[in-house]
């Protein structure tokens, strides 16, 4: 999320006839995940740069203050912005047949969940598109980076967080987001939560983390943890501008500086920062979508010294064609240097986007002799 709302309060579930990401907390959801099922849905404006941008655009996040949402790019520009030229908002994938099919299957999923009702199966989306369902799930896969069904695990995942906050029970939240039994639910809850659902049934406010600040030949370093381990490793130009950062994404979460021993992990993180190629042996507590983990799973295999294109992730992974999913995955890393999306360049050796700036990027690979 890109905002800092201590106070913020609970969305409603959305009803049966509410359409995708129309809510604003779905909008600011999508921003955080920078998720490609929003993108055509709306299109969010920045006050401070002058632009709007599709849901997905990798662009450093904005302050919330500064954000706002747009139905079309038509609104946005009589509102006086222009198009982002990272992401080009302006060019409609959607037109395209493929990015038509899949845009349809996810919206019949969407709904699906939000019906509380099985989601159609991959042959009846493929039958629904007109395709076949090898070439349909392919497709799918190479526009959003998983498969339908991973989607739609993730559309109940959603779901399910949204139901917490809102049912009396956790089991009542655990039908409503369509699951068809706790077992269910709770065989991959922590996973995907993070927290104990009770915890984030109450909004994640039982959920405590940790910060300090610590100093760098990179700058200025927040490190935030959990009981479990290391959930943020951020850098920026501002004790402020962090803490905001960090507020964003965990919006709802118990934030305070860390206790005294706490100086030591920051410590840590420093000694990684400054020495990367060593490694590291630090408790991380990250979740991110199955997509996500798999993606950071393998950049942590990635030896120090060496770099790896997008394109070879992807196909570590299983999966050669999503060389765009891997970006954002990277985009989305909430610990830099221990999940060491630094390393990955493009094909030709370059270097491209860095959630922290190519700076900083560069002086890590020179770091570990891999420039």
């Amino acid at each position: 999320m890109l905002m800092s709302i201590e106070d913020k309060p609970v969305a409603a579930m959305p009803s049966v006839s509410d359409a995708p990401f129309e809510s604003e907390a779905a909008r600011w959801q999508a921003l955080r995940s920078r998720d490609r099922a929003a993108d055509g849905h709306f299109f969010y404006a920045v006050r401070t740069t002058g632009v709007y941008c599709k849901p997905s655009c990798a662009a450093r996040p904005a302050r919330a203050e500064n954000v706002s949402f747009h139905a079309t790019p038509e609104d946005a520009r009589r509102h006086g912005f222009r198009a982002c030229k990272r992401c080009r908002p302006d060019e409609l994938e959607a037109e395209s047949l493929p990015a038509q099919a899949v845009t349809a299957a996810v919206r019949m999923i969407d709904v699906a969940v939000a019906e509380e009702r099985p989601a159609p199966d991959l042959d009846a989306l493929a039958r629904k598109a007109g395709f076949s369902p090898f070439h349909f799930h392919r497709m799918f896969r190479k526009a959003l980076g998983v498969t339908p069904k991973a989607y739609e695990r993730a559309a109940r995942s959603r779901r399910m967080e949204q139901a917490l906050g809102e049912t009396a029970t956790v089991t009542e939240a655990i039908h409503a987001a369509g699951y068809s039994s706790s077992s269910r639910f709770y065989e991959t809850a922590g996973a995907r939560l993070g927290m104990a659902p009770r915890a984030r049934r109450a909004g994640g406010k039982g959920e405590a983390i940790g910060y300090a600040f610590g100093t760098s030949t990179l700058g200025l370093v927040l490190v935030a943890a959990t009981a479990r381990g290391i959930c943020a490793i951020l850098f920026g130009e501002s004790e402020a501008a962090l803490l905001a950062d960090l507020s964003a994404r965990f919006p709802l979460a118990d934030l305070k500086p860390g206790p005294a021993d706490f100086a030591g992990r920051v410590e840590d993180v420093i000694a990684l920062v400054e020495q990367p190629r060593l490694g590291h042996a630090l408790p991380l507590d990250v979740q991110g979508t199955a997509f996500q983990e798999r993606v950071w799973q393998a950049l942590r295999e990635i030896p120090p010294g060496r770099t790896a294109s997008y394109k070879e992730v992807a196909t570590a992974i299983g999966d050669p064609t999503a060389s765009r999913g891997v970006a954002q995955a990277c985009a989305a890393n909430p610990v830099a240097v221990a999940i060491p999306c630094h390393r990955v360049v493009r094909a030709s050796g370059d270097l491209s986007g860095y959630r922290w700036g190519i700076p900083r990027k560069k002086a890590l690979l020179e770091r570990e002799g891999a420039r």
